[in-house]
């Protein structure tokens, strides 16, 4: 007798992680549910489905949503764990209805199991369980597990008394910081910059909120900021007794670019920032040293504030957020708030005790592969493995900043992304460990094929660095130095983008370098030559910058002009020329890429789908 199928769809999954070492990565799949087995394949178009896993429901020892506050670094942001045998399975669905359907229907598959008695709710990250600390993987649970229940829910505070709230507070409104997705039935999701009626803030870490169509729920507090008022204590970068001196000694101790605190000013009700910079002085050498900022009100119309005049906030937290993240005319961007008495370095996860530290005994060293903005590429062996290894110049990056690199690849991986093996932070100079790719970057790869590419290799070229970037684009990341230069190329000629020491997690699609920052002219949208703003839309510019390198079988544009001379033709509205071997379709995307205004390019989402079209048409 066959199975019976009871669901089937698209979502999510993430590695299982068998391995200590190896990276998370995150996988379109397509799920089967029948009454014997949860099966996951690979779709492949024109092909064959290909199956990649199989788990016999005999042998699901869990089933339950995840709780959890970190951001989703892939596109479907609801998560579930499947726990069977000794691994735990993490799959994503594009809704919560989806989730709790399958959640719903493996548990009711699995409850005759020999089930746990208790469960994790949250993600295993970085060597420990993120809800209870425990830092051995298959430790049991903190949470008792329910395999009658559809969900679990957060434990949260209970309902305050409807008087108490009346009387507490009033009409009194907060602002969301960022967006945050209802967990369980008494949270409330909240959208960015949306306002919202604040019921209850009794707790400490959840207040109680409702929406403008009269839904109330439960929200982490420093996801959202009073439209009216200056309670910061629950945020970690506010310092309310501290003076000018106190905040220079504080900042100048911790000695990390971009650590910052608030506090207040001499003035009563008035706020300063104050931040730490490292920036090189009028004579070109690094001169640390602490900035401060007073944060301002406008003077007419709506209260709102701001630290650079074109960057108005309603609320002091609001604005805290938003530079956390973007320079937009400050010295540096606020990158580790510092509170008296607490290090910030404390907070910092330290690279060298958890899962992506490489024993730097296990790793050697073979010949020069090339040099980069931050120092020489080695090919190396790592436990039998043949990789890339990017040693950091001293000089060029600081031991925070290489961190920041690092963290920055560990959030991202894709099959079109060059993959983040792990660091090595006990010898000098630091390195980062990357898989090897054996034909090298694509420029050169071009110009040593010139002649014997065809246009149909061309275009998958486009798409695998298009499908890259389509990643990264809807995982709020700018890459900001996109070019042939900068991707390599696989044993089986397989494009990846590679190179995000320029990347930056953006809230709002916009990033503005600090002074002082370089880009490379040639592949750079009139908005970063002119106001140094960069986002998906400048990365659009330089992807077509990038389909006309591989068109033109690598051939560096404006090859016969200044930087100054390629400025002057873009004010214009000159744009390169169609390359010989791109077909006109092609040639429409290009121009497509390179609009004067960002609102007018394409998503690399839509160029991914416009590709694939083109692809289609000529394979057909």
């Amino acid at each position: 007798m066959f199975p019976r199928v009871i669901l089937k769809g698209t979502m999510i999954k993430k590695s299982q992680q068998k391995k200590r070492t190896s990276p998370s990565n995150y996988k379109e799949r397509f799920f089967v549910l029948d009454t014997q087995d949860l099966k996951y394949s690979e779709r492949r178009p024109g092909k064959k489905p290909m199956l990649k896993g199989c788990i016999e429901l005999s042998r699901i020892k869990c089933v339950e949503i995840v709780c959890t506050d970190v951001p989703i670094p892939c596109s479907f942001k609801y998560p579930f764990q499947v726990f069977h045998d000794s691994h735990y399975l993490y799959i994503f669905a594009p809704d919560n209805d989806c989730r709790q359907r399958w959640v719903r229907a493996l548990k009711e598959e699995t409850k005759y199991n020999n089930l746990v008695a208790k469960y994790h709710p949250n993600f295993w990250m970085e060597g420990k369980w993120r809800c209870c600390q425990q830092t051995e993987k298959l430790a049991a649970g903190c949470h008792v597990y329910d395999p009658e229940g559809c969900a679990s829910k957060k434990p949260l505070p209970q309902l305050p008394d409807p008087e108490t709230e009346l009387q507490d507070l009033g009409q009194q409104w907060v602002i969301a910081l960022q967006d945050y997705t209802a967990i369980g039935d008494d949270d409330l999701s909240l959208q960015k910059d949306q306002e919202y009626l604040l019921i209850n803030s009794s707790h400490s870490d959840w207040w109680s909120v409702q929406d403008d169509r009269g839904c109330s729920g439960f929200v982490p507090c420093t996801y959202v900021a009073e439209k009216y008022g200056n309670n910061f204590e629950r945020f970690e970068w506010y310092n309310k007794h501290i003076n000018r001196g106190g905040a220079e000694d504080l900042l100048m101790k911790e000695g990390k670019e971009g650590a910052f605190m608030v506090r207040d000013s001499r003035h009563a009700g008035v706020y300063t920032v104050s931040v730490f910079t490292k920036a090189p002085g009028s004579n070109g050498e690094k001169n640390p040293r602490v900035k401060h900022y007073q944060i301002r009100q406008t003077e007419t119309g709506r209260r709102a504030f701001y630290l650079a005049e074109k960057y108005l906030f309603s609320t002091i937290p609001e604005l805290i957020h938003y530079h956390q993240h973007n320079a937009a005319g400050l010295i540096t961007r606020l990158r580790h708030p510092v509170s008296q008495g607490i290090r910030c370095s404390q907070e910092a996860a330290d690279l060298s005790k958890d899962q992506w530290e490489i024993v730097p005994e296990e790793l050697n060293l073979g010949q020069e592969l090339g040099s980069g903005q931050f120092g020489l590429v080695l090919e190396g062996r790592w436990r039998e493995t043949r990789v890339a290894v990017k040693m950091i110049r001293e000089e060029c990056m600081s031991d925070d900043e290489f961190k920041e690199e690092a963290k920055v690849m560990m959030k991202l991986s894709h099959c079109k992304l060059v993959q983040l093996y792990g660091v090595c932070t006990q010898r000098s100079p630091m390195c980062l460990v990357f898989e090897f790719m054996e034909n090298g970057c694509l420029s050169d790869y071009l110009r040593e094929r010139k002649g014997r590419l065809s246009q149909n290799v061309m275009l998958g070229m486009c798409l695998d660095v298009s499908e890259g970037m389509s990643y990264l684009e809807n995982s709020n990341f700018i890459h900001r130095d996109l070019a042939a230069r900068n991707c390599l190329v696989s044993s089986d000629n397989e494009v990846k983008v590679s190179d995000f020491g320029m990347t930056r997690f953006v809230l709002d699609d916009q990033y503005t370098s600090s002074h002082g920052s370089k880009f490379p002219v040639k592949w750079s949208a009139p908005e970063v030559i002119k106001y140094s703003k960069f986002s998906s839309k400048s990365d659009v510019w330089s992807f077509g910058v990038l389909m006309w390198e591989v068109y033109n079988e690598g051939r560096l544009p404006y090859e016969n002009r200044s930087n100054s001379e390629v400025v002057e033709s873009l004010n214009k509205g000159l744009r390169l020329l169609k390359p010989r071997f791109a077909q006109d379709s092609v040639y429409v995307l290009m121009e497509w890429c390179w609009k004067e205004k960002p609102e007018d390019r394409p998503s690399f989402a839509l160029l991914l789908h416009e590709l694939a079209s083109i692809s289609d048409l000529t394979t057909s």
